[in-house]
């Protein structure tokens, strides 16, 4: 006897076998004991759901002689011919290529005879909605009023593409995309059925792979199965045959980008191509990692959303302090603008490449995220060899020439230069840098002051201007006052008195009212354009 794929094998017979669609399991096998059957049916969602399988044992127990809990009972003669395809009475169509007005024409001729054997004619119109809309209109007559011994089934994955005026004649079930514990649990059933051994992380791999289909999880877990026939399965193996990528290879290809070494990260991709990898799934795995880096970065719970082992939960936890939130929001834009490009490109490789300099060097790019980053990698330049320029220190280096520029006079690195009003306009630009060294509960508070100077005056002030109540206690804490005033003159070299107030306070007359994107547009001298949400 010839081989049976996993997926035909495997196939549910009754509604108990029928994994991840218990909401419409429930109501139907409610209605067939009920005696509630309805006259059409219309069973949407992605491939893979259990749509054509749940119809056909719908037939199945709509016909049965003896039903056990609204299931079919596999045993009676009826069961078996619609079981075996054999039977009469129930009809399946696929639309794909059926989809002409004469051949709904003789669906309706044949509703008028009664069916042979069993209660119910039962019609299952597979990918319905590719019927042309002359066949929709001849249809719509025997949908509405159909005789009681006939039963429309019609299975769609594209439900926005069928009329209205038939979707207000059927009972609509939607099948969900099944979870990844669902078809792991699934599939390790079927290994100890095959007895298959394999490990739970490659079993979960090709779940995950399946994108909530679970004929595609069968399919790909019967290639690995075969490619690796009589050994483990392992997860080693799975990624081999599937052209997919180790966790540990994005880590090391994030850390090269966020390095900014074109080279390596080129390296790294040229090891991938070498290695036989699937670039569109890459590209695919590659941003969903870095989906998964940003939901750690950003929410307390981030585990409960993902789906990772704890080895590469330590390793998301580690690369999420060195990254921050405007450059992976960046780099996941870059990488999804790239994800609908390659699909249809036949110069995979070099988009590739392309998006990999544009991670590594932001520059290329002038939207607002690209300048985030850009800011980025100057701070981490600064933090590597802070150098101050002052009018004192190139006078002398003019006069000595062989003073080298990182080394300042000994007064100037004990006392910082006064800021002057464009000095104040700098440091407002670099706003953000400022708050990025400060921590805990008055970084927070940071982030939403308006950092203010007084335009009149011209003196060296600094004015904060908190806008939430709870930064109160800030307001006459001289230490906050100390540290903030050693970063700018850190990252300045300029000194300024900071002084802070509430939104509600009564402030001085002349404070300038210019934005941290303002400022930094006038700074740093190119446009910055600001997305209004």
């Amino acid at each position: 006897m010839s081989y049976t794929a996993l997926y035909r094998k495997f196939r549910p017979d009754n509604f108990q076998d029928v994994k991840g669609q218990e909401h419409i399991v429930t109501t139907l096998t409610n209605q067939i004991k009920a005696d509630r059957i309805g006259h059409a049916y219309l069973f949407c969602g992605t491939r893979g759901t259990g749509k054509t399988t749940v119809a056909k044992i719908l037939a199945k127990a709509v016909n049965c002689q003896n039903p056990v809990n609204g299931s079919p009972c596999n045993e009676c003669p009826s069961c078996r011919a619609i079981q075996a395809g054999t039977a009469m009475n129930v009809i399946e169509i696929d639309a794909a290529s059926n989809n002409g007005v004469d051949n709904i024409r003789e669906i309706r001729e044949e509703v008028a005879y009664r069916p042979t054997e069993g209660k119910y004619k039962v019609y299952i119109i597979d990918e319905v909605h590719m019927l042309s809309s002359g066949a929709f209109n001849a249809l719509l007559k025997t949908l509405e009023e159909p005789p009681s011994y006939v039963i429309f089934i019609l299975a769609t994955t594209e439900a926005h593409k069928i009329p209205v005026t038939i979707l207000s004649r059927c009972q609509r079930y939607d099948f969900h995309r099944i979870t990844i514990d669902t078809i792991a649990d699934r599939l390790s059933q079927l290994l100890k059925a095959e007895q298959v051994e394999a490990e739970e992380k490659a079993v979960r791999y090709v779940a995950k792979a399946a994108d909530g289909s679970m004929r595609d999880a069968l399919s790909l877990l019967d290639q690995c199965i075969a490619f690796y026939l009589g050994q483990t399965l392992t997860y080693d193996r799975v990624l081999e045959v599937l052209g997919a990528v180790d966790v540990e290879v994005f880590s090391r290809l994030l850390r090269r980008i966020l390095e900014g070494d074109v080279t390596g990260s080129i390296r790294i991709l040229e090891e991938l191509i070498t290695g036989g990898k699937e670039l569109s799934q890459f590209v695919g795995d590659f941003t969903w990692y870095m989906r998964n880096l940003l939901l750690v970065k950003t929410s307390e719970d981030a585990y409960d959303a993902i789906d990772v082992s704890r080895e590469n939960q330590k390793l998301l936890e580690e690369e999420s302090q060195m990254v921050e939130v405007e450059t992976l929001m960046r780099y996941i834009r870059v990488f999804s603008e790239l994800a609908g490009q390659i699909r249809y490109s036949t110069q995979k490789r070099i988009l590739i490449e392309m998006a990999l300099i544009k991670l590594c060097r932001p520059a290329m790019e002038t939207n607002l995220d690209s300048l985030f980053d850009r800011i980025r990698v100057l701070e981490k330049k600064i933090e590597e060899r802070p150098v101050v320029f002052s009018p004192s220190a190139s006078l002398q280096t003019a006069q000595n020439p062989n003073l080298r520029m990182d080394e300042k006079p000994a007064e100037e690195a004990r006392e910082p230069a006064k800021a002057a009003p464009e000095d104040l306009k700098k440091i407002v630009a670099g706003w953000r840098s400022i708050v990025g060294e400060t921590g805990g509960m008055l970084k927070q508070m940071l982030k939403k002051a308006i950092p203010k100077y007084n335009a009149d005056t011209g003196e060296p002030v600094l004015f904060i201007e908190f806008q939430d109540f709870l930064a109160e206690p800030y307001v006459e804490n001289e230490e906050v006052k100390a540290q903030l005033t050693e970063i700018i003159a850190r990252q300045t070299g300029k000194k300024v008195k900071i002084q802070m107030l509430m939104s509600s306070q009564k402030k001085p007359q002349g404070l300038a009212e210019i934005s941290i994107e303002q400022a930094m547009k006038e700074n740093i001298r190119m446009d910055v354009i600001v997305e209004e949400s």
